[in-house]
């Protein structure tokens, strides 16, 4: 049975990356694909040698396919590529220290190349992307409300949206339904309208690099649906290679 690796939010942790490729080779189970579903890079002085890491494999090992995040969209907006060239979110989250740290973990000539990734991919009836459709800083929860994960869903038509914004591992599943909404407009009569949905579900893929020590991400069979978050513990914080394992079809 072969899966679908699916990580975010490494952060330009070179040595958290380096524990999942060695967690990857140690299933017993086939992997396909490998996605990095933004947040490739931040504030972290590896961030150019992981960066060199993941576009140059090694023999044997999967091409990632990465994504932007919203780390890649403050490094546009700082060269004058993105939307606010003020940097005004970036500041307001990580103060002057932080946009420093970050001008000085990322090149400009990498910013061109992160410049070139896709917003997200969309393979089968799965989604995977960094935020949702609405943009990178959509963060999605356990917490967010359900209305509101399927809006997220039917915008892309798909049955499952792979997300990383928020950096938790969490398997959500809307059950088959019915969904009425009524338009009211000044000059007609109120319309009700009725949409049957089916089974959908938002999986939230975990942080590789956010937390020292401890890298978390998911496996996925698109042959079976199965969903598995692997924690994988490593460096002076973790004692070996560690797994939970959430099997959802």
């Amino acid at each position: 049975m072969t899966h679908w690796a699916i990580l975010s939010g490494i952060n330009g942790n070179l040595p958290a990356y380096e524990a999942v490729l060695v967690d990857l080779k140690r299933l017993r189970c086939e992997v396909e694909a490998l996605y990095i579903l933004g947040d490739l890079v931040g504030p972290h002085s590896q961030c150019e040698a992981l960066v060199q890491r993941v576009r140059q494999p090694r023999k044997h090992e999967l091409t990632p396919q990465v994504c932007i995040g919203w780390w890649e969209e403050q490094c546009f907006n700082l060269h004058g590529m993105g939307n606010d060239p003020e940097a005004t979110e970036l500041l307001k989250q990580t103060g002057t220290d932080g946009v420093e740290r970050l001008w000085k973990s990322v090149s400009r000539q990498t910013v061109q190349w992160l410049k070139s990734l896709d917003f997200g991919f969309f393979e089968l009836d799965c989604l995977l992307i960094h935020g949702s459709t609405v943009g990178c800083h959509d963060r999605l929860t356990p917490e967010t409300p359900p209305m509101q994960l399927l809006d997220r869903l039917l915008r892309a038509d798909a049955k499952t949206l792979f997300c990383g914004r928020s950096g938790l591992t969490f398997h959500l599943q809307i059950p088959e339904g019915a969904v009425t909404s009524t338009v009211a407009t000044l000059d007609a009569p109120a319309q009700t309208m009725t949409q049957t949905v089916r089974d959908r579900q938002v999986v939230g893929v975990g942080s590789v690099g956010k937390e020292p020590g401890k890298a978390t991400y998911t496996l996925y069979s698109p042959y079976t649906n199965a969903v598995s978050f692997r924690t994988v513990r490593y460096g002076a914080q973790g004692k070996g290679f560690g797994w939970q394992l959430t099997d959802k079809k």
